[in-house]
This record gives structure tokens, C-alpha cells and sequence, in this order.
């Protein structure tokens, strides 16, 4: 499938992800055990996304069988988990799951309507709800991308609907970090057409203590047209804004089964936002690897963020502690 063509499926993935856990909400929890167990631990979170697409390929659903599942995101070596929540009830089932696996939840990817008032209050209202809940697992970034006017489409926003999500998603930073949490603004390609007016406005029409950065590396790269050049443009304009940090990767164009070596310079990339970043907070990393049309399949799920893992953890060790 094509990578356009999937975003739609992302949504359903965060839907079905979280209504799959119910069956292991009564399980009995575990006490959570943090897996940086030293400063040169580097924590590494993976998206419900990236799991979701991988077992589909294996003719699997992820959602159906969650134990199965978060035993394998645990056996990959990875620390955390970033599920897509809908609803307050989605999160409550999938705390208890999480810890049964000893995975943490430092984040979250909720979906939001922000363009018109009306979706506005809604979408912001279901949004510090879910922050509430998930706050029991200690989760501290809210990641949304607010939708576009149709998935897929050649439609774009006006001046009006920019400025009303941008003060939408203001508001939404201000009410989250009351509750002493930080919302991070994200992306895919939709946003970066017509000179990326809707991403820069996202940016510069909402307040840096409100709103911080999701940057999604390969969106932002392949929205600009596969180019480096916007990429690292992005991370010297906003790399000071950065909270959290999507992870995938590509070759020539094509996302790869694993993160590596390929169009992405991530040791550069890594270096500059560091260096953006020298007086703030190292950025929370989360994989969201993928697939698509011309996606190699050499290895299955847990083997394929195995290997992430380790690239991840030797490219980014800066950002470790």
C-alpha cells in the first residue's frame, strides 16, 4: 500500500489496539519496573502503530492477542509503549496490561478535530480526559495531530480554520500542562504542502510553554519532497521546541523493514537536535517503523525492533540518563 494511503488505517490501529486489551484488564499487575536501571540506559519507547502494521503482515492482529503481543514489544528489548487512546476507558484497560509487561507509558497519541470551535471544545475536553487517566502510569507527553479536512485529499486548510486550530491547540497545551504535562504537536505530509503554512503555523501561532514539538523524521522528510535539507532546517527552527522524536527510516523512497542506515542521516540528525537542544531536555525517542509497497520482509515483528533497538541505542547514545 501506498504510505498516503495508510494513514486512515493508523486510526484504526489506535482504536483496535486499545478495545483489544479488555480481555487482560482484570489480569493481575505486576509492579513496574523501570528499565533504566543506570544514566547510560537509553529509554526507548515504540508506537501501537508499528506493531500493529508488522503483525498484520504476518496475517496477524495485534489487537486480538495483546499478551502475546507486549510479550513480544518487551522481548525486543525495548522500555516503553506509546498507544493511540480514543477514549479515558481505553487507557484504564491498558495500564494494567502494560505493567503485567513491565513496559512504561511516557506517552500517548491521541487524535484531534481543532479546526472549528465546535470539534475544538470536543476534541480538547476528550484529550485532558485521557491525560487524566493515563497520568496513573506516569505517562507526561500527549502527542496529537490534528486532523485534516480529508485523508488523502487535495483540500487544505484556510487562513481562518489555521489560526482556530492553532489557538485550539494552544488552549489544549495550557489545560494539559496544568496537569503538569507537555503537549507535542505532530505532522505527516498533509501538513507540509503549500510552503508548510499549516506545520510553520502550528509553530509559530502557539506559545513555545504550550506547545512543543513532535518531530516525525521521515514525515517531515517526506512531506518537503525526501529532502535532508528541510529536515535539518527544521531541527535548527525548532529543535528547541522538540519533546518527543518519531523514528523511521527509508531507502530511496521506501520506508525500510528496519531503522539504519539509509536516507536519513541519523547520526547527523541525532547530533544536530542535541546540539538544538543544549539547554533543554533530552527529547523522549519513540520507533515508529513501518511498512508499505517495496517494504523488504526478511524478519518478523520483534526481530525487526530488535534490530531497531540496537541501531537506535548506538546512534542516539547521547541521549541517554
Amino acid at each position: 500500500m501506498h504510505a498516503q494511503d495508510s494513514l486512515p488505517d493508523r486510526r484504526a490501529f489506535l482504536r483496535t489496539v486499545a478495545t483489544g486489551t479488555v480481555a487482560l484488564a482484570s489480569a493481575s499487575a505486576s509492579t513496574l519496573r523501570s528499565s533504566a536501571g543506570s544514566k547510560d540506559h537509553l529509554h526507548l519507547s515504540t508506537n501501537s502503530y508499528s506493531w500493529g502494521v508488522y503483525y498484520q503482515r504476518e496475517g496477524k492482529n495485534f489487537a486480538a492477542a495483546p499478551d502475546e503481543g507486549f510479550a513480544d514489544v518487551k522481548a525486543s528489548g525495548l522500555d516503553g509503549y506509546e498507544p493511540g487512546g480514543g477514549s479515558p476507558d481505553d487507557i484504564v484497560k491498558l495500564i494494567p496490561v502494560l505493567k503485567k509487561h513491565g513496559l512504561e507509558m511516557r506517552s500517548i497519541y491521541v487524535g484531534s478535530a481543532l479546526h472549528t470551535r465546535e470539534d475544538a471544545d470536543k476534541s480538547i475536553a476528550n484529550t485532558v480526559a485521557i491525560a487524566r487517566a493515563a497520568k496513573a502510569m506516569g505517562t507526561r507527553i500527549i502527542v496529537t495531530n490534528p486532523s485534516p479536512l480529508q485523508w488523502g485529499g487535495a483540500q487544505n486548510k484556510d487562513d481562518q480554520q489555521l489560526r482556530t486550530q492553532a489557538e485550539s491547540l494552544d488552549r489544549l497545551g495550557r489545560e494539559l500542562a496544568d496537569l503538569g504535562m507537555t503537549l507535542a504537536y505532530h505532522n505527516h505530509d498533509i501538513e507540509l504542502r503549500n510552503a508548510a503554512r499549516e506545520f510553520h503555523h502550528m509553530m509559530n501561532g502557539t506559545d513555545p510553554r504550550h506547545v512543543s514539538l513532535c518531530l516525525d523524521a521521515h514525515w517531515v522528510y517526506r512531506g518537503s519532497g525526501n529532502s535532508q535539507v528541510a529536515l535539518f532546517d527544521v531541527v535548527k527552527l525548532y529543535g528547541a521546541r522538540v519533546a518527543e522524536v518519531h523514528l523511521r527510516q527509508s531507502e530511496k523512497g521506501v520506508w525500510s523493514e528496519t531503522l539504519g542506515p539509509g536516507d536519513i542521516d541519523y547520526e547527523a540528525f541525532a547530533a544536530a537536535l542535541l546540539k538544538a537542544r543544549a539547554h533543554h531536555p533530552k527529547p523522549h525517542l519513540v520507533m515508529e517503523i513501518a511498512v508499505e509497497g517495496g517494504t523488504p520482509k526478511t524478519v518478523g515483528p520483534g526481530e525487526a525492533h530488535r534490530r531497531s533497538g540496537e541501531y537506535a541505542r548506538r546512534v542516539f547514545a547521547g541521549y541517554a540518563g
